[in-house]
């Protein structure tokens, strides 16, 4: 491999000649050999985008001349596009500010610029700090860049899935809402409800979890940037932060706004600590929707069995004609990873010391992580399994009629004490309610068939 020579303040370091990145990202990956983690493609995307609008507020603030602006801004578009994915080889373990990551993208921007104006990389022609990061600082563009990609993400990627779930949720639940079946709680015997119902409860679920997200997106709107070191935005001339906040939703379209407090940005990340609680509360909705899914769909002869999901593909290498229910399986195994991610984020956001919390790349690569987990996890049971779900009608009217607890509508003709002699006399004799019932004595074979009517027990007339 050939190599150039480039510096920083501490010396020279060698750097890959194929390479955008400087000397500071080569001692980065010397001193961070930890892992295989790396920054998420959103993330660096979110970082350009930052990048690109603080030249062109520097621009506007007469700090950076145009020529200047234009290289930055050039090569921050090809940042934002992905084409320079190649050039960030750095991990998320490294300073808890980030400030290795900044220095890559400034670095690789900086390079990028030189070579497409005709210069020779590491000229200083464009210098990652006095131009690509100038009135910028890791501590206000890092959380700046979380923010923006963790917005984009919110809005573009998760609320779009989550809204397409609870969508074919609700579907089944207008699809199904006279298919009277038994009811369960405790994992026992319930009253009747409709698998309409059932599945409505399923789309309110998701449905408040967009809200949630929804109803938080104004606090992840809020951006740091303008902060500079501590949050007094030294160093930063005046209005820099209007102009780059402005300049960042041209670019994204999305509606973010001047951090009411810098000092707040810089020194925690509560907004994504509450982020990833929501997405922890989502994770906790779709794993108790896919373990329903999968157990009202065991079987498919010696389980439940009420629902028959679709058969993606051969469940076993020995059991032939096997078909398991693996998209519950996937999104379950998502929200356990999700549950931990959230977990890593509460812990890592709780240690912010004085002026800026140094957990920042870890909390970002999990909440990322869990967004688009939970993002693809949404389409993939929903295309998948959901929408093919069809409701096994003879297994559900053969429990339903089994079922000892219908004798609950009998507690205000004959009470709850007879009620539950009926029950008990009927399970243990292995007869039928309505047997039981005429048997002893609470009511006559037509008075039974009256007043036990399943249609009649779920809140309207199922017929």
């Amino acid at each position: 491999m050939k190599y150039r020579t480039e510096s920083d303040t501490l010396g020279e370091v060698k750097v890959p000649i194929d390479k955008y990145y400087g000397a500071q990202t080569q001692r980065a990956l010397e001193n961070f050999k930890i892992s295989d983690e790396k920054f998420p493609r959103s993330f660096i995307r979110a970082y350009g985008i930052v990048k690109k609008a603080c030249a062109i507020a520097n621009n506007k603030l007469g700090v950076l001349d145009k020529q200047k602006m234009d290289l930055i801004r050039g090569a921050a578009d090809e940042v934002i596009d992905g084409k320079l994915d190649d050039h960030f080889p750095l991990v998320i373990w490294q300073s808890g500010s980030g400030t290795q990551f900044n220095m890559n993208v400034n670095e690789v921007i900086a390079n990028r610029a030189i070579e497409k104006s005709g210069g020779k990389l590491g000229s200083k022609l464009l210098h990652p700090n006095d131009h690509v990061n100038k009135s910028q600082s890791t501590n206000d563009t890092f959380p700046t860049a979380m923010h923006v990609a963790a917005a984009e993400l919110v809005v573009n990627k998760l609320t779009p899935s989550l809204s397409e779930l609870k969508k074919s949720l609700s579907k089944k639940a207008t699809d199904y809402k006279k298919v009277i079946k038994i009811g369960r709680t405790h994992l026992q015997d319930a009253t009747p409800l409709t698998l309409g119902q059932e599945f409505s409860g399923y789309a309110a679920q998701i449905h408040h979890s967009i809200i949630a997200l929804n109803d938080l997106l104004k606090f992840i709107y809020q951006l740091p940037i303008g902060g500079s070191a501590v949050g007094t935005g030294i160093n930063v001339p005046t209005n820099f932060d209007k102009f780059s906040v402005e300049e960042i939703n041209k670019i994204t379209e999305l509606p973010f706004t001047i951090a009411y407090n810098k000092f707040e940005g810089l020194a925690c990340n509560d907004t994504l600590i509450r982020l990833s609680g929501i997405l922890a509360a989502l994770a906790g909705s779709m794993m108790k929707i896919a373990n329903d899914i999968r157990w009202l769909g065991s079987g498919p002869r010696c389980g439940i069995g009420e629902l028959t999901l679709p058969a993606n593909e051969p469940g076993s290498s020995i059991m032939p004609g096997k078909v398991n229910p693996t998209q519950s399986e996937v999104v379950t195994m998502i929200c356990c990873q999700v549950m931990g991610n959230a977990n890593t984020v509460t812990i890592a956001g709780s240690q912010g010391n004085f002026e800026l919390n140094v957990f920042k790349p870890v909390i970002i690569y999990n909440v990322i992580k869990s967004i688009v987990l939970l993002s693809d996890g949404a389409d993939s049971i929903r295309t998948k399994c959901i929408d093919g779900i069809e409701p096994n009608l003879e297994r559900i009217k053969q429990h339903l009629d089994n079922s000892l607890m219908l004798v609950t509508i009998l507690n205000t003709k004959i009470g709850y004490d007879n009620a539950a002699k009926i029950a008990k006399n009927a399970y243990n004799k292995n007869i039928s309610l309505k047997q039981s019932a005429v048997q002893l004595g609470f009511l006559t074979s037509k008075e039974f068939d009256e007043i036990v009517k399943p249609e009649k027990m779920v809140g309207f007339d199922a017929k």
